[in-house]
């Protein structure tokens, strides 16, 4: 039962964003983000989209650092995973 959050390193509007998932369940998720004060609106199909500048809090709340590689493969062997334009 962990929460995982990927470097700082993805450009967007702006700014560098980390991706913050469950190897669990959504529901995990989705309280460990609500913990931090990220809003729903930050929800995008399998993880949380997190600002750099709150990168420190999540990982001081508990999310566990790894690479993006190693957050995919966990992501995926939870059964979590949800590709961009896949049905269901």
């Amino acid at each position: 039962m962990t929460v995982y959050i990927d470097p700082p390193v993805w450009p967007g509007h702006g700014r560098l964003w980390s991706h913050l998932v469950s190897d669990v369940s959504y529901e995990e998720l989705h309280a460990f983000a609500a913990r931090i004060g990220a809003p729903e609106r930050a929800f995008e199909r399998d993880h949380y989209d997190i600002p750099a500048h709150r990168y420190a809090d999540a990982v001081a709340a508990g999310a566990v650092e790894v690479g993006s590689k190693e957050l995919v493969r966990r992501l995926t062997e939870a059964g979590l995973r949800r590709r961009k334009g896949a049905v269901g």
